[in-house]
């Protein structure tokens, strides 16, 4: 007997790479759908899936076409700069950019390096003043100004005790930050010889603003709830890379499980 098989139909597709959208406070992906885009520095777009693992899969990037039929041997095309801006619909996090680099690397040997096409691109999305907060989180409900008064968009906010970096947020147009803290004790080892065991944790609260990509916002516009025609949207990873050339400061702050604060922070802006 003789079995012939007809090939009706062939889908084949390569990838460049794929993002994963995170929850900075916890860690975990975010499985809702968002509004991805991705594209060059001059505005030519990616096209992009959302597949059912919830990744945002890029399928064809400008100056990357050659890609797209490319199987048995990848072209050695140099590394390109891309932006991806990520948007929430439903408000429960702040829009974000985030820069990416392709294409990746497409060997499988090297499917456990950051850089393998094999591996997805983490994005961490930071809480609205909306969002949900957990039981037993400390929360820091964050009010950010410039000296003159006016509020500060677009503002990355740090949470670090003894160099460690617990938590990271970003404030909105109005200048305000949800800032949760996850995983801090009831009580901890005390580092002071009187006390055994504490309930709080003494933490610096850092705020860096770069103003070429943050926006001010008058404390009149704020009250009166108008929002600025281009609401802020910043890579809060390239403001942290830049931190010792922008404007930055600190305050020490003690926080604790199931604690919510607030603090009204005021930045120099030269």
């Amino acid at each position: 007997m003789t079995l012939v098989i007809h090939e009706l139909e062939r889908v084949e597709r390569r990838v460049l790479g794929a993002l994963r959208c995170v929850d900075a406070t916890t860690g975990a992906a975010i499985d809702q759908a968002l509004e991805v885009e991705v594209a060059t520095p001059e505005g030519e777009a990616a096209r992009l899936l959302r597949n059912r693992s919830g990744l945002y899969v890029i399928t064809l990037a400008p100056g990357l076409e050659a890609h797209a039929a490319a199987y048995a041997q990848p072209p050695a095309d140099a590394p390109r700069t891309y932006v991806a801006t990520l948007r929430d619909p439903t408000g429960r996090y702040l829009p974000r950019l985030a820069g990416l680099s392709l294409p990746r690397d497409p060997d499988p040997a090297h499917g456990d390096q950051a850089g393998s096409l094999f591996r997805p691109i983490d994005v961490l999305l930071y809480p609205s003043g909306s969002a949900p907060v957990g039981t037993n989180w400390a929360v820091l409900r964050v009010s950010l100004a410039e000296s003159g008064g006016d509020r500060l968009g677009g503002a990355l906010l740090r949470v670090s005790r003894n160099g460690t970096v617990l938590a990271r947020g970003l404030t909105d147009w109005r200048g305000e930050a949800l800032l949760p803290v996850s995983g801090v004790p009831v009580t901890t080892w005390s580092d002071d010889p009187d006390a055994v065991v504490v309930s709080e944790l003494e933490v610096q609260v850092e705020t860096i603003f770069d103003p070429t990509a943050g926006r001010r916002a008058s404390a009149a516009a704020v009250a009166a709830g108008r929002p600025p025609a281009t609401p802020p949207v910043v890579d809060p990873d390239a403001i942290e890379a830049a931190r010792a050339g922008l404007p930055h400061a600190a305050q020490a702050v003690a926080i604790a499980a199931r604690r919510e604060q607030t603090l009204s922070l005021v930045l120099a802006l030269p």
